[in-house]
């Protein structure tokens, strides 16, 4: 009886691991740039970075569920085999140095599965590829500013749209009125400061994520390879207006990049315009984008 229990109970505890571990894929296969509700699993990937970022994730799952599995299943032999019932004169053994060298063993070398990929994954991140291009990116209360120093200076300042102002596509408190166009299959620099307070310039479907510190230049890279649309948000708070300074980069083609060039130098003008005209905007906007 105890049995029969036991493997009714082992074999529904595999089935239950075989669907988890069956959920980061499926999830992902559903997702799109953008969270979805009850989204399990991380964001599609769209750059090499986050690439390897989901994929480590996914093999942190299964060795981690694996783990749960196992120790579940000691815990419940251990629980049947010897309670009081079944066992009522108990062993008096104190070591077992087989028993002690394999759980000291197995641990490191699990460790050591995760420690390697872990670190190479780090490096990958931390490594500055060979620019095709730079943007430079300041954070300002509460609002991001972006300069393309290789294409003549085209600078402008990315603000959320309000939600009277929204359209159709469009989302609330991700979209911005002005979004950074970048071009795919490209190396793209970045260079990250502040102009106030501490912010984070964070795009999770890209696998990036710096601090914008004033004073100081952080740089990081990106590859975005599919086109679309790709959302971020400040990931450090910076006052009352943080959740309302969004990022929201298009991706496009490098021809559509080259042609949208062309048109932001007459739209937007260059850094040494000094147009600030989304600074007196910004200064109000919490109240104005609903955050009051």
């Amino acid at each position: 009886m105890i049995k029969t229990r036991l493997f009714s109970l082992i074999s529904r505890l595999c089935a239950a691991a075989a669907f988890l571990t069956f959920l980061p894929g499926t999830a992902r296969a559903e997702v799109e740039n953008l969270a979805k509700p009850w989204q399990i699993g991380l964001s599609q990937p769209g750059s090499p970075v986050m690439e390897q970022i989901v994929g480590f994730h996914n093999t942190l799952l299964y060795i981690i569920t694996g783990i749960v599995i196992f120790v579940m299943l000691l815990l419940l032999y251990v629980m049947i085999r010897f309670n009081k019932k079944a066992n009522p004169v108990p062993s008096q053994t104190t070591h077992n140095v087989a028993l002690e060298v394999v759980w000291t063993l197995v641990p490191v070398l699990i460790l050591a599965m995760v420690v390697i990929p872990s670190m190479r994954l780090l490096f990958f991140v931390d490594r500055i590829e060979e620019a095709d291009m730079t943007l430079k990116v300041r954070g300002f209360q509460w609002y991001w500013a972006y300069e393309y120093p290789d294409n003549d200076g085209i600078a402008f300042d990315a603000i959320m749209v309000a939600e009277e102002d929204l359209k159709e596509g469009q989302h609330r408190l991700l979209d911005t009125y002005n979004p950074v166009v970048l071009p795919t299959d490209t190396n793209i620099r970045v260079l990250i400061t502040a102009e106030d307070v501490l912010h984070s310039w964070a795009v999770p479907a890209l696998g990036v994520k710096k601090d914008a510190v004033p004073g100081q230049t952080n740089e990081t890279w990106i590859r975005i390879e599919k086109p679309g649309k790709y959302y971020g948000q400040c990931s450090e708070l910076c006052g009352e207006g943080h959740g309302f300074m969004p990022i929201t980069i298009l991706a496009v083609t490098p021809e559509e990049f080259k042609a949208w060039t062309e048109k932001a130098k007459l739209e937007f003008g260059s850094v040494n315009d000094n147009n600030n005209n989304a600074v007196e905007f910004a200064m109000e906007f919490p109240q104005t984008a609903g955050g009051k």
